[in-house]
């Protein structure tokens, strides 16, 4: 299976995860590759950094056998992205692709002007880039942090609501239609059904995917109320009802794959409130629930890898399906402080 979504930390913030535990981990969940974010400390956005976050995962793959790839960071300096795109297609498929954050999350990589997205955009299109630019899609504007009470996490949902989300996708579905953009545009971690119902919309005239994570469809903000400190994440859980769109959109394949958006922390810093949960062994959650609800193996292998191949382009491979997902999810119970899914 391939998980093209996860934040393997190590460098300054190893107590919190490294690269090498992240990709044991997911040896023992059944994953052959994993797509690692540059939102890391130091970022990689340049060439130095990821070529030496390369080297340190390409380490661990000879110790777990699982493939490690990359994104590289788009920031908001014309010679930088010039270099980025460089590096991709000279290093493609260890660096699988391009990252652009529409907001501020962890690692401060924000992109918040509509102009300077759109300037972006056109860039690359003049580039002749024609490859994958994922996006993290909240809208600062539509933001209201002064709702969010610390010690009360459902909040966090009232702060970065649903309508930042599905406007901010409505802006990089313009941006990258009137600059012509050839690549495929992917929209990170879906988690509204107003998203899914734009990005089904704008598969008539460009290319573009998007994916899903085992909290966005398994879990809503009634669960953030119940647990807390460890359900805080961006973007935020939503209601049952977008909840409820996430999980139909995957069965049904509206929804290109799953992504963990796996991001683990310290619990000194979960309780603290740091955005992000260990999303790995969700996956096999989800794969669980998705096959309960009717999905057959043909559908799970494009949910959790097929897809990705397909889109990527990397070299195809039998996509291995757990016969027993609960039974991996339920020993990888240890690994991190919080198991945000429960038994």
């Amino acid at each position: 299976m391939i998980d093209p979504h996860v934040h393997l930390r190590d460098w300054t913030q190893s107590d919190k995860e490294t690269i090498l535990h992240g990709m044991k981990v997911a040896a023992s969940l059944g994953f052959t590759h994993l797509f690692d974010m540059p939102n890391t400390n130091p970022q990689c956005i340049d060439r130095d950094t990821i070529l030496d976050r390369l080297a340190k995962g390409g380490e661990a793959t000879e110790e777990t056998g699982v493939s490690y790839h990359l994104y590289a960071g788009i920031t908001t300096e014309d010679d930088q992205i010039k270099e980025m795109v460089e590096l991709q297609e000279e290093l493609f498929p260890l660096v699988v692709g391009l990252k652009m954050f529409l907001s501020q999350s962890t690692g401060n990589m924000g992109i918040t002007d509509k102009k300077r997205q759109e300037e972006i955009v056109r860039l690359l299109s003049s580039l002749g880039y024609k490859g994958v630019l994922a996006v993290h899609a909240e809208k600062e504007s539509l933001m209201h942090p002064e709702l969010y009470i610390p010690g009360r996490f459902e909040t966090h949902s009232l702060a970065r609501p649903a309508e930042s989300e599905t406007e901010s996708v409505r802006d990089i579905i313009e941006i990258a239609g009137n600059a012509g953009f050839e690549g495929t545009l992917h929209i990170c971690h879906v988690s509204t059904a107003g998203t899914i119902g734009l990005v089904k919309d704008a598969r008539k005239h460009m290319r573009i995917t998007m994916g899903a994570t085992p909290h966005h469809a398994l879990l809503s903000v009634s669960d953030a109320t119940d647990h807390g400190r460890y359900l805080k994440m961006n973007p935020p859980l939503r209601s049952e009802e977008d909840r409820n769109a996430v999980f139909s959109a995957l069965l049904d394949g509206t929804i290109d794959w799953a992504e963990s958006d796996h991001a683990p922390h310290t619990l000194s810093d979960k309780e603290k409130g740091a955005s992000g949960i260990p999303g790995l062994p969700g996956m096999l959650l989800l794969l669980s629930e998705l096959r309960k609800h009717g999905a057959d193996d043909s559908r799970l292998r494009s949910i959790f890898g097929g897809r990705v191949i397909e889109t990527f382009g990397l070299d195809d491979e039998e996509i291995q399906i757990p016969s027993d997902p609960l039974s991996l999810y339920e020993k990888a119970e240890g690994e991190y402080p919080i198991f945000p899914f429960g038994k």
